[in-house]
């Protein structure tokens, strides 16, 4: 049996002291990691700011909300990665406005995005190679979404989350979330057709 830790939480919380056990903390945040990788890399089309925002997103949930009860996590931990995402968002809209001028800065920024979207061509069984390609124009699409109907999907089936936890997460009502979930529905249907 692990020996219970006290969390370090935030400063003035009303709550007292209480006792975390340090691997139901880390059991959570390994349980996320992926699939909060994987909705942060179809935002930002980028693994390394996809990487980054998943750590600050995770060490602002140890440092500040260890104490809340282990329930509590997962609707905060997904309202903190989708503010760091939107962080890392605003971060290149100002980094693309200062740079726009510049010529050589423009012509990599292109090349990195080629290559980040690019399919890997390697033969591979047409089964697995249709799943793929299926799986990348799921992607694209989402990433066309409006971001709230983007995050209310993402967090529905990537995560599971049921409504009111997505409501949690996103600091919206319950039913805005079933709204931007159906509108979201309905656009990858029309835009993805039958092969979905």
């Amino acid at each position: 049996m692990s020996r219970p830790t006290e969390a370090s939480g935030q400063a003035g919380d009303e709550e007292g002291a209480v006792l975390v056990d340090a691997r139901d903390l880390e059991r959570f945040l390994a349980s996320v990691e992926q699939r909060a990788f994987r909705i942060a890399r179809i935002v930002l089309r980028d693994d390394e700011d996809a990487l980054d925002s998943v750590q600050d997103a995770m060490l602002q949930l140890v440092r500040h909300y260890a104490r809340r009860p282990a329930a509590e996590w997962r609707p905060l931990f997904y309202r903190i990665l989708q503010n760091r995402i939107r962080d890392y968002q605003r971060r290149r809209q100002v980094r693309g406005r200062l740079f726009a001028w510049w010529p050589a800065f423009a012509s990599e920024e292109e090349a990195t995005v080629e290559t980040d979207t690019a399919v890997d061509a390697a033969p591979a069984v047409v089964d697995q190679l249709m799943a793929t390609q299926a799986l990348a124009e799921l992607e694209r699409q989402l990433a066309e979404l409006p971001p709230r109907q983007q995050e209310a999907f993402m967090l529905r089936n990537f995560e599971g989350l049921d409504v009111a936890q997505t409501a949690s997460a996103m600091g919206c009502s319950e039913g805005s979330v079933k709204t931007h979930y159906s509108r979201a529905v309905h656009t990858l249907r029309q835009r993805l057709g039958d092969a979905w």
